[in-house]
């Protein structure tokens, strides 16, 4: 499989409208925005992004829109994101795709946070580097209630 990052077009917009409001997908990231069904929410928040000089790319497997990667913070506390569409998990694309967007910032230390019972995400930060640092408990919108978060860094 051929996963590449890209610059984001407007066309991905719809796309991970879509993916951002699977069920299961925003139980499992659980940090989400309040109301993930919110266009003009979400069409707002893509906006500020897009804008801003944080690192922002489309993820593609074999051509196809299958998610996105993120690098944003103030230097010294840049955090990574991603998100790749359900149907796609399992196949390596998140650890690929983190693995190219962390060969594309090369700054140093990153942080990540993922809910302490997502050990797929766990799983894909530790295989490309990312460490254990600090455990935090945090209220998760897409389960509406507080949880434990497992805070993460790259160091090298």
């Amino acid at each position: 499989m051929d996963v590449v990052l890209r610059e984001v077009h407007d066309s991905d917009l719809p796309v991970f409208f879509r993916q951002m409001n699977d069920p299961e997908s925003l139980r499992m990231a659980a940090f989400t925005p309040k109301d993930p069904a919110d266009r003009d929410a979400f069409d707002a928040h893509w906006r500020r992004i897009r804008a801003s000089s944080d690192v922002l790319r489309t993820i593609l497997a074999d051509g196809d829109v299958v998610g996105s990667a993120a690098v944003y913070g103030e230097p010294g506390e840049r955090e990574v994101t991603y998100w790749v569409d359900r149907a796609h998990w399992g196949r390596g694309i998140a650890t690929a795709a983190l693995a190219a967007l962390l060969a594309q910032v090369p700054e140093r230390p990153l942080y990540a946070r993922a809910a302490a019972d997502n050990t797929g995400s766990l799983r894909v930060l530790g295989k490309c580097g990312f460490r254990r640092a600090a455990t935090a408990r945090g209220f998760a919108q897409a389960r509406g209630e507080e949880i434990d978060e497992v805070v993460l860094t790259l160091r090298d």
